[in-house]
């Protein structure tokens, strides 16, 4: 491992927050000109959590608060792994222990609406787990390796061979960045600013550590989808990347929230005939 993907992980811990919020400021940006809005600042998502920072922080048990940032470190953590070139697979599961440990900080307030969007988490965590496991399964069988440094070293044609894997991804990629139809456990839309599910009975030091762990995994889920063109070179890879992580903003403005039934079934669906149908095919490709 030598020292330039240690510069990445290092960039990643320290500037993961800043693009994640320049990230969410775009989407905010775009979101508003799809409606017809002048939209916040692209800076507001940074202006927000300074402002939580500076509030008082209300706590029910202290558990909440060491589950929060559990669930931060972990999400630190998956993105370590990625920026240093190591295995795909085992950044998948830190993050899915880290969403965990967020689920764990809302069930700990005994409150009904945390505990239902705790609960509409978990279901999330079950549509979408199927896929995302799915993805680093199919890089193996192409590339031969979970390691992500590999995976880059691969051939540009790869992103052909696992068209299907990154159709399945890019529909769970919908749920990890809570757009509707999916955004049934917490949303970032103003119609949820009281009664928001996951963070109800979070505030102060505890949302802002929650958006700041959300920052961080946007970076990681940018840094999956370049995976798939990485081959292809940084100059044609990253464009393509982010006009797809962006295009997820479209399809939050012209969807309706599907019932939680209906995501889970929809996803698993999408894994089985895009993800396993392209595995299986894989050999003749």
């Amino acid at each position: 491992m030598n020292l330039e993907y240690w510069g990445f992980a290092l960039a990643f811990i320290v500037l993961g927050p800043v693009v994640g919020g320049l990230l969410a400021g775009i989407d905010r940006r775009l979101t508003a000109r799809m409606q017809s809005r002048q939209g916040p600042p692209l800076l507001q998502p940074f202006y927000d959590v300074l402002k939580l920072f500076e509030k008082d922080t209300t706590v029910v048990t202290h558990l909440q608060t060491l589950y929060l940032w559990a669930f931060l470190f972990f999400m630190v953590i998956a993105g370590v792994i990625i920026f240093l070139g190591g295995n795909l697979l085992l950044s998948l599961f830190a993050m899915t222990v880290s969403g965990i440990f967020l689920c764990l900080a809302a069930e700990s307030t005994n409150s009904p609406y945390s505990k239902i969007g705790s609960a509409r988490e978990m279901l999330l965590m079950m549509a979408y787990e199927p896929m995302l496991i799915i993805v680093p399964l199919g890089f193996f069988l192409v590339v031969g390796s979970f390691q992500v440094a590999d995976i880059l070293a691969g051939e540009p044609s790869q992103v052909v061979q696992l068209l299907g894997v990154l159709i399945g991804f890019l529909f769970v990629l919908t749920i990890k960045l809570r757009k509707s139809p999916f955004d049934i456990s917490t949303s970032h839309h103003g119609h949820q600013e009281l009664v928001k599910g996951l963070t109800t009975d979070m505030s102060g030091r505890d949302l802002a550590l929650v958006e700041i762990g959300h920052w961080y995994e946007n970076v990681i889920l940018l840094a999956w989808l370049y995976l798939f063109f990485g081959p292809l070179g940084l100059l044609w890879a990253l464009p393509i990347a982010v006009v797809l992580f962006f295009a997820e903003v479209l399809v939050d403005n012209t969807n309706a929230r599907l019932k939680w039934g209906t995501t889970v079934k929809a996803s698993w669906w999408v894994a089985v005939l895009f993800g396993v149908t392209n595995l299986l095919v894989l050999p003749f490709i």
